[in-house]
């Protein structure tokens, strides 16, 4: 009588303080046997690439509500797939200026109280130049602090709020504009997350406004630099789509932005994210 074997998780990795590539066929993935493996590896590695892997919407959202269930979309109602575009053919004026701040460094939800764990892009249409997306494990670039820089982060605390990150983008709106961004909030966070798991990342990225009890100057100084540490090439990894690619990443440790691109240019990304089971602290 023939043994079934159980699958088993096949991978590589990718640079050696970020990224793996899974090298499972999609019927593997689709299965559910990996669930487990996968997840744990991507607290691991930060960001999973699945080549051509080729999902459709319905593919991608099984996989995602296999590895932890998707959260309603932004901008979709009710939906739990959203397009990552700045065609104006796919989104109103407001949510295209809002995809905007995801040319800068960035974490998912910094006005939450609770994070999303992770997303997945899969890739549909490629830009004409431009449009990599890139990431930078925070886990990573703590464990490699010294242990006295350590002891001075980690009981720091940061103000983020929507309307800073948009700055990037537009460092001159309107006053609507501004008071729109400002509607949204200011949540304080710890700029160490001490994780359930006994690991620490740094909170960082492009909602960052300053410090709590330090002033502007030392406040730019010191998130800028940790930006410029953790985003430095050893803990860094951009990847080039090809049609039909994946990519999840670990939210709660992982920065990540786009890189420029022609936003006339049709470039198309689909993304579901993993729901979220941890507050920041």
């Amino acid at each position: 009588m023939a043994v079934l074997e159980k699958t088993k998780l096949r991978h590589e990795e990718i640079k050696p303080k970020i990224g793996s590539r899974i090298l499972n066929s999609k019927e593997e993935l689709l299965s559910g046997e990996l669930v487990e493996e996968i997840n744990d590896l991507l607290e691991q590695r930060g960001v999973l690439v699945f080549k051509k892997i080729d999902f459709t919407d319905e593919e991608q959202v099984t996989f995602s509500n296999m590895l932890g269930g998707n959260a309603t979309e932004i901008g979709v109602d009710g939906g739990a797939v959203f397009s990552i575009s700045l065609d104006a053919k796919e989104h109103s004026k407001e949510v295209i200026e809002y995809l905007k701040g995801s040319l800068y460094w960035h974490v998912d939800g910094t006005m939450n109280p609770v994070p999303i764990r992770g997303s997945i892009l899969s890739s549909k249409v490629l830009p004409t130049w431009g449009g990599n997306t890139e990431f930078a494990n925070c886990y990573a670039a703590y464990d490699d602090l010294p242990e006295d820089k350590k002891a001075e982060l980690d009981e720091l605390r940061v103000t983020h709020a929507m309307w800073v990150s948009q700055l990037y983008w537009c460092p001159e709106p309107t006053l609507a504009q501004l008071e729109d961004w400002q509607s949204k909030g200011e949540q304080e966070l710890p700029l160490v997350w001490h994780h359930k798991s006994g690991r620490n990342s740094l909170v960082l990225g492009n909602t960052a406004r300053n410090v709590v009890g330090k002033d502007m100057e030392e406040s730019a100084r010191i998130l800028h630099g940790l930006r410029e540490f953790a985003t430095s090439e050893p803990y860094h990894y951009a990847h080039e789509w090809e049609v039909g690619d994946a990519v999840m990443w670990d939210n709660t440790g992982t920065l990540h932005r786009a890189m420029p691109y022609d936003p006339d240019c049709g470039r198309l990304l689909r993304r579901t994210i993993l729901l979220g089971d941890e507050p920041f602290s």
